[in-house]
């Protein structure tokens, strides 16, 4: 009777391996559709970190969007300052109606002038200041865009890095369970087991087979965000090599170059458009000017015989901004307004950024220490316990619960080193979202520039 539920469990075992199996290489079938239907030149050569970058930046039209704002917004403040078009007038005054003779009547004129506006003092300049500080604030946003790109393309692609060798980790693993399977049945047909631990080894495996799909429906995912930059590019192999990012500065150029982070610097360019407003505001309690030009021609002759004597008239308006209480004092009261919201904006930014600073060193440099102690001691002291729990468990010194804690804390210890790596390259990856690029022309600082 033990030998026939033995044969029995191995029946069952049989076919949970070649369900198994037939999972593995359905992913496998997939995998591999999914590639080919790719054009062919991504599956040719891995995708480094740097490239999809680039093709990141070259592709993306949020930065080609903040461009032509920013230009759009130069050529506006060049409009901005300039006169308003002048204005011609032709006129044929007191004409009579019974006879509709110009020559009848000594006070009919045919009247042409031309009047040009000059608005309230500074207004225009005030105006072309704004505009043009608007242009630098979305000059500053192109930057902040790439930036911002650059630090999410990174996110991700380390993301799928993690996914990638952590699926080659478990695939290694693999194996070694699948052996402690055998081992286990041939422990188990020896009598030195229980049908327990071969049910247990043959579970762990299974776990182990769901662990990679789920890996790799996170790997889909990574590939799907990158999607969103590079296009199929994101279905190319990933290269092996461990992403290169460039190097920190130290703790205090950090920290000394955030005012000149571009979402500060554009921040900075809107307090100051906002205060050529207020400036714009001050300006409508002045008078406007209107002057203008008329030549008149008059028709017929006077009683000498003599044609009459054509005339000219100049004309001068002003405007009285005598009731200010509804109109300039409530513009001047709003535009304070809007710039006083636009500085703490700033202000609430650069805070912002340096809570991310002092978190993101903070965690960088704990993995930083993590990432020491799992390559100097805990990878090495997991792998000698999982052969020290194999040798004891053959000896029968062990049971198999000690064996199979051992190896999946080997599995462990291998996945959280490579977790706390991939961890620390994207802290560094948000920290350099805030160093200063070198090909990057910082704006003028608040109040350089009139």
């Amino acid at each position: 009777m033990y030998q026939c539920r033995f044969s029995g469990a191995g029946r069952r075992m049989t076919g949970r391996r070649i369900h198994n199996r037939l999972l593995s290489c359905c992913r496998s079938v997939l995998s591999l559709a999914i590639l080919l239907s790719l054009p062919a030149a991504y599956g040719q050569t891995p995708l480094s970190l740097d490239e999809a970058e680039r093709m990141a930046l070259e592709a993306d039209p949020a930065v080609t969007a903040r461009r032509a704002r920013a230009e759009a917004l130069r050529e506006q403040a060049v409009a901005d300052g300039q006169l308003p078009d002048p204005k011609l007038g032709i006129g044929l005054y007191n004409l009579p109606l019974d006879d509709f003779s110009l020559e009848s009547q000594p006070t009919t004129q045919f009247r042409t002038k031309i009047q040009q506006a000059f608005p309230r003092g500074d207004t225009l300049r005030y105006r072309r200041l704004g505009t043009e500080w608007m242009s630098k604030a979305e000059q500053a946003e192109t930057l902040l865009v790439g930036r911002e790109i650059r630090r999410d393309v990174r996110q991700a692609f380390l993301e799928l890095y993690y996914q990638q060798q952590a699926a080659a980790i478990i695939d290694r693993s693999h194996e070694l369970f699948r052996q402690l399977v055998d081992i286990t049945r041939s422990h188990f047909a020896a009598g030195r087991v229980s049908q327990q631990d071969v049910l247990q080894a043959q579970l762990e495996l299974s776990r182990l087979d769901d662990r990679a799909t789920r890996i790799d429906e996170m790997a889909d995912v990574q590939r799907a965000t990158l999607t969103r930059w590079i296009g199929d590019a994101a279905y190319r192999p990933i290269a092996t090599d461990f992403p290169r990012l460039p190097d920190l500065p130290p703790l205090a150029e950090l920290r000394a170059a955030l005012p000149g982070h571009p979402a500060i610097v554009a921040a900075s360019a809107r307090v100051e458009a906002n205060r050529q407003m207020v400036r714009v505001a001050r300006e409508q309690y002045k008078p406007g000017w209107n002057i203008g030009l008329e030549y008149r021609k008059r028709f017929g002759e006077d009683p000498t015989g003599d044609d009459r004597a054509d005339m000219m008239a100049a004309m001068l308006t002003v405007d009285l901004p005598l009731f200010t209480e509804k109109r300039q004092d409530r513009r001047l009261s709003a535009s304070q307004q809007h710039a006083e919201a636009a500085r703490r904006l700033r202000e609430k930014r650069l805070r912002e950024l340096r809570r991310m600073l002092a978190a993101d060193y903070a965690r960088w440099q704990r993995l930083g220490e993590q990432e020491v102690l799992y390559s100097e001691r805990l990878v090495n002291e997991a792998v000698d316990s999982a052969s020290a729990a194999l040798n004891s468990y053959q000896s029968g010194i062990n049971e198999f619960t000690t064996l199979m804690r051992a190896r999946i804390t080997e599995l462990d210890v291998k996945l959280q080193q490579l977790r706390v790596r991939v961890d620390r390259a994207k802290a560094h990856a948000r920290l350099l979202f805030l160093v200063s690029d070198p090909d990057e022309h910082s704006q003028p600082a608040e109040g350089e520039h009139e």
